[in-house]
């Protein structure tokens, strides 16, 4: 793209108005990872469901840059919110404090995945010479649009740390967090990783796993073609009921399982348990390039460790048969830990308006950071695996 020719920027307020072909070139370009978050067809089912809208409080103000001839150059996924739902960077402080002292916080802009605590892009440039040149216009465009809403704020979140780097360099501040990520080390098959565990771990991994299965206990993996209706209403039953015990209104529709099953079946995996003929418990994954994300846990019947067993173990025993890289299991949970997944940083990065505000968050933002990078480098002298302990019996 030359200096010379004139490109539109412009917002969308549903995906549906973006080809998929268009988006997915910028957002999942060939011969790069593939993140199935960042698709059209999720981003499109999490809308055309009910679940990411207005009326949930996740205006789409998406922004495409066109070229001339109208092929997309760059997208950012943003939507327009007045709460803080549904994201897993918390910032209710923040907004208590400016609204105790007569500032408005709401609404505010957020550039992330709905309801999807996992990292990838955001501001989404296809490939060559023009990308961070596209990227810094997708940035330029979200803070004009701030501005034109008398937003307070912009929130960038689960980015990757090269797009951290390079927002921080013009001023945005930096957060980060911590979560819990499993990675491959080049296994053959699951004993190949048990036996990289320390003695200790090794044998009370093994006997989680045998008692996570008693009571005949049967565990299904179904993706692809296989997956049904069938699935998709037994695993609603789960997510609606532990979601209502844990967070009260769970967030995504039933309809949102049906559109993903049309479109992104391939990239779906059903971790399922079954007792006595019926279905009792599951575990969502989604499977990118590189990556296999676990999203969402449920079930009907309580039996010890069968949570660990669908979302960690069979998780582990699926990359290993795919040859992934790694296991991201979702937000929080520190005893992911003795179950072979380390501490790893998330970032975010945020515009802030109101400078006395700004200034506050940036004060506050920094002595965070140095307590994560505290509490991961503690964390991980009590990593599992015995090479990175030097203990086998650790």
């Amino acid at each position: 793209m030359g200096d010379e020719e004139q490109v539109v920027i412009r917002v969308v307020h549903a995906i549906g108005e973006v080809k998929a072909e268009e988006w997915d070139a910028c957002a999942n370009p060939p011969g790069e990872p593939r993140n199935p978050f960042i698709s059209h067809a999720f981003l499109k089912a999490l809308e055309e469901s009910g679940s990411a809208t207005r009326s949930t409080g996740w205006a789409p103000y998406h922004l495409v840059i066109e070229e001339p001839g109208g092929r997309l150059a760059g997208c950012l996924p943003m939507y327009l919110k007045n709460h803080s739902r549904g994201e897993y960077v918390f910032d209710y402080g923040w907004a208590d404090a400016f609204e105790r002292a007569g500032g408005r916080y709401y609404p505010k802009l957020q550039v992330s995945v709905p309801f999807t605590p996992a990292s990838g892009r955001r501001l989404l440039a296809r490939p060559g010479p023009a990308r961070a040149h596209i990227e810094k216009e997708l940035l330029a465009g979200a803070m004009e649009v701030c501005r034109q809403l008398e937003a307070s704020s912009i929130h960038f979140t689960f980015l990757p740390k090269e797009q951290w780097d390079e927002l921080g360099k013009i001023g945005l501040l930096q957060r980060t967090d911590q979560q819990f990520h499993w990675t491959n080390r080049d296994y053959a098959a699951f004993d190949d990783f048990l036996a990289d565990l320390a003695s200790r771990k090794r044998k009370n991994l093994k006997k989680e796993r045998a008692r996570a299965l008693e009571n005949d206990i049967e565990i299904e993996w179904v993706t692809g073609a296989e997956l049904t209706e069938d699935h998709w209403d037994a695993f609603f039953m789960f997510y609606m009921d532990t979601g209502a015990r844990k967070w009260g209104t769970p967030y995504l529709t039933r309809e949102f399982f049906s559109l993903i099953n049309e479109t992104m079946a391939d990239d779906t995996l059903l971790i399922m348990a079954k007792r006595e003929g019926r279905y009792i418990a599951g575990a969502l994954n989604f499977i990118g390039s590189e990556t296999l994300f676990g999203r969402n846990w449920g079930c009907i019947e309580d039996h010890p460790f069968l949570h660990f067993e669908c979302c960690y173990y069979q998780a582990i025993d699926f990359a290993i048969s795919r040859g992934l890289k790694k296991v991201e299991a979702g937000a929080q949970g520190a005893h992911k830990l003795a179950r072979g997944y380390l501490p790893e940083h998330t970032y975010s990065a945020h515009y802030i308006a109101n400078p006395g505000l700004r200034e506050a968050v940036g004060d506050y933002l920094e002595r965070e950071r140095a307590y994560i990078d505290q509490d991961i480098e503690m964390l991980g002298a009590h990593s599992p695996f015995r090479h990175d302990t030097g203990n086998e019996e650790i």
